[in-house]
């Protein structure tokens, strides 16, 4: 796809920019030519860092505002070519530990917006960043988008609906939405500071800092690994593709199972160890087991596919990670 031409002298905003895949996504946009817009409420839970902007700051409009907030969310969608919608709320515990909170931010707030840009800017063009929880605990493998949907935490409910108000604004109004559900994405920029969001950018934290990776349960566990240069492709080739309207698409990425993973990590960090430990119970209640998806329809219809190979986003994430480690470590 010629993103030059789609994106040059466009306008883009992005919802939760500060965080891990949204920073990344605006370094491209603006490589691309796009003018960017950066809405982040760096809720405390959340992988907001102003750091993530670090070089590129002063090209990028960053604006501190909650979603559903319609004072300052409506002039920021006025004009804009496209949004992309990747405010949310991740953490699969706190789903659970405050599941209002996570129905507000994920479902909610995503209908505020989406009715702010039908009355104000129904021709932008919109992709939601959705969620493998959706599935819950795979019946076949791999997982394609016709797989039955029986999440097993609050946070999978709450991202369905946030899809699904996406996709029923396409159907009712004719916006230009789609989905896409992302798995184990990892690479620059994660937060690492804690486990809440993503149990690899811990694994990478452990692992600089000279502690044993913990593996819960017995590490047989299979997944999929999708780095995140590969998503941010997703984004722009969904935002930019008319086909893509009114679909959901999975993504996916080369597939391991955790402890051979863990092995992976350390050898080629140069160093490490690692140790199986019993599940935590809150996390075992809402564990998947296995899961890998099925991309082949991203694959077939928008020529999407991964490119970057796990041990290259490993190598390529815990170099910048030496570099910035400090700037993650602390609240930002």
């Amino acid at each position: 796809m010629d993103w030059q031409a789609a994106y040059h002298h466009k306008r883009a905003l992005i919802t939760g920019g500060l965080g891990f895949i949204g920073s990344n996504l605006a370094r491209k946009l603006l490589a691309l030519g796009v003018e960017v817009t950066i809405v982040d409420n760096l809720d405390s839970d959340g992988g907001g860092n102003p750091f993530n902007l670090a070089g590129v700051e002063r090209d990028v409009r960053v604006i501190r505002a909650e979603l559903a907030d319609e004072t300052q969310m409506k002039p920021l969608l006025h004009g804009q070519d496209y949004l992309f919608n990747l405010a949310g709320q991740m953490s699969h515990l706190g789903s659970m530990q405050n599941p209002l909170k996570d129905l507000h931010v994920n479902a909610t707030s995503q209908l505020q917006v989406l009715e702010l840009c039908r009355v104000q800017n129904p021709e932008i063009k919109i992709v939601f960043a959705g969620t493998r929880q959706v599935y819950g605990r795979p019946q076949t493998l791999p997982v394609d988008e016709q797989h039955a949907l029986k999440p097993v935490d609050n946070n999978g409910v709450s991202k369905r609906a946030g899809e699904m108000y996406h996709l029923v604004y396409h159907r009712a109004y004719g916006m230009k939405t789609s989905v896409i559900r992302m798995t184990n994405v990892y690479g620059p920029r994660m937060r690492i500071k804690d486990a809440s969001l993503n149990f690899m950018a811990w694994w990478f934290r452990q692992l600089l800092a000279g502690a044993p990776i913990q593996i819960f349960g017995t590490g047989a566990q299979v997944r999929d690994f999708t780095y995140v240069d590969d998503v941010v492709s997703a984004l722009l080739s969904c935002a930019a593709a008319p086909e893509a309207y009114g679909k959901i698409y999975n993504l996916g990425g080369e597939r391991s199972n955790l402890l051979n993973l863990a092995r992976r990590m350390i050898e080629l960090n140069g160093a490490g160890a690692y140790e199986l430990v019993p599940f935590p119970e809150g996390r075992k209640r809402i564990d998947i087991g296995d899961y890998y998806a099925d991309y082949k329809l991203i694959q077939r219809e928008l020529g999407w596919e991964p490119q970057v190979s796990l041990a290259a986003g490993i190598r390529q994430t815990l170099e910048y990670y030496r570099a910035h480690q400090k700037e993650y470590l602390s609240d930002a």
